[in-house]
């Protein structure tokens, strides 16, 4: 059974950091990407950072500059450093690996609340 356990999120003041971390377990027939979306309350859930398994990075327009997708396979670990965060990065944060099969696997999200 495929687990991804993600932890590191809570309340921040604007301008604050966090960071997420993603471990993942069970065995997964090759992995093409790891990456972070984020669901905020009416919105879609949207793409905020992702990692090939060459080591290409994606970010959303909205985070570059602000926040570093990085892994450790040594730990079967993804993290997302947060910095400079805004209010408007209030959302709840899903882990997401996608394999070689076209399958998807999820965490079960970590919020993320950005208020003074």
């Amino acid at each position: 059974q495929v687990q991804l356990v993600e932890s590191g999120g809570g309340l921040v003041q604007p301008g604050g950091s966090l960071r997420l971390s993603c471990a993942v377990s069970g065995s997964i027939f090759g992995i093409n990407a790891m990456g972070w979306y984020r669901q905020a309350p009416g919105k879609e859930r949207e793409l905020v950072a992702a990692i090939s398994s060459g080591s290409r990075l994606r970010y959303a327009d909205s985070v570059k500059g602000r926040f570093t997708i990085s892994r450790d396979n040594a730990k079967n670990t993804v993290y997302l450093q947060m910095n400079s965060l805004k209010p408007e990065d209030t959302a709840v944060y899903y882990c997401n690996v996608q394999s070689a099969l076209d399958t998807a696997y999820w965490g079960q999200g970590t919020q993320v609340t950005v208020s003074s």
